[in-house]
């Protein structure tokens, strides 16, 4: 019986380890990228579900996200 306590437990910390990963990997220092990418990836799709071409929301994005992170992140050294 206590070998099936440790196993749990084991399973319990490699689940926790695998989110703190991928938390780590997708959020990363900059949370609001993050939501931003987000954000954009939503409102493409809205507008892709329209008659409106929507290949020109992800650059857009992309040339507002970069330099704000750049200065978010040069700002803070």
């Amino acid at each position: 019986m206590p070998r099936r306590r440790a196993r749990g437990a084991d399973v319990a910390v490699r689940i926790r380890a695998f989110a703190a990963f991928w938390y780590d990997f997708i959020v990363g220092d900059d949370w609001v990228v993050a939501v931003g990418v987000v954000v954009s990836l939503l409102l493409t799709y809205a507008v892709s579900r329209t008659a409106v071409p929507a290949w020109w929301l992800l650059p857009l994005f992309l040339l507002i996200l970069l330099p704000l992170s750049l200065w978010r992140g040069a700002r803070k050294r």
